[in-house]
């Protein structure tokens, strides 16, 4: 009973005897509570892993000297700053996700599994808005800056001698970045959806499936 599909199980239960409606309702529930679980708890994992994972490559990065060039340009003070703050950001979001997860096991009742599921994915969706928009702000703001400091292109890029003088270089490196800032929003965009798009369907249809078991119930 347990691998039936949860669209066919609430079509049987719909043919049911009254007598055993009420119990095949509360299985509907159950199922539907556990499969919310497992699907909050993923959304954790993936959380975590994601976490590891920027780490693993901020370390690696460091460590290759990728940040030489912001060294030259005296930013990386700013940078530690930033990226403290964002990885301060990410745990409470993380803390929130195990908050949700923690909460969804406890429910015994269709409405409260139905707010939490809702909060679940409202939680997960200003964390994907956070990271876009996050990336966004900062690449702004470092392109400001680089503009904003004596010879910012050339520290930047590491090229002394260039044709390129004054506005030139300028609308060089904002057409650079913007190219760069959509390349890698488009990239994030992709990612968020793979790794969590594609698990807030599958909540959503659990969703769905409540709310039409509250309203038979009703």
């Amino acid at each position: 009973m347990s691998t039936m599909d949860l669209d066919q199980y609430k079509k049987a239960w719909d043919n049911q005897p009254e007598s055993v409606e009420k119990l095949t309702a509360l299985d509907i529930y159950k199922m539907s509570q556990s499969k919310s679980t497992s699907i909050v708890k993923w959304i954790f994992i993936i959380g975590l892993l994601e976490f590891a994972f920027w780490i693993g490559i901020n370390y690696v990065v460091t460590q290759a000297g990728g940040f030489e060039p912001y060294e030259r340009l005296n930013l990386m003070s700013f940078l530690n700053y930033t990226t403290y703050l964002h990885y301060a950001v990410i745990l409470l979001f993380l803390v929130l996700f195990y908050r949700n997860y923690s909460a969804i096991t406890t429910i015994d009742n269709t409405k409260t599994l139905m707010r939490k599921i809702l909060k679940t994915r409202k939680t997960v969706k200003w964390y994907v808005y956070y990271n876009i928009i996050s990336v966004i702000i900062l690449s702004i703001i470092l392109n400001i800056l680089i503009i904003n400091t004596p010879d910012g292109f050339s520290l930047l890029t590491g090229v002394e001698n260039t044709n390129l003088t004054g506005g030139k270089m300028i609308a060089v490196l904002i057409v650079t970045q913007i190219l760069t800032i959509g390349l890698m929003v488009l990239i994030l965009w992709l990612i968020y959806y793979l790794l969590y798009g594609i698990l807030l369907k599958k909540l959503n249809k659990n969703y769905k499936e409540l709310s039409k078991l509250e309203e038979n119930n009703e």
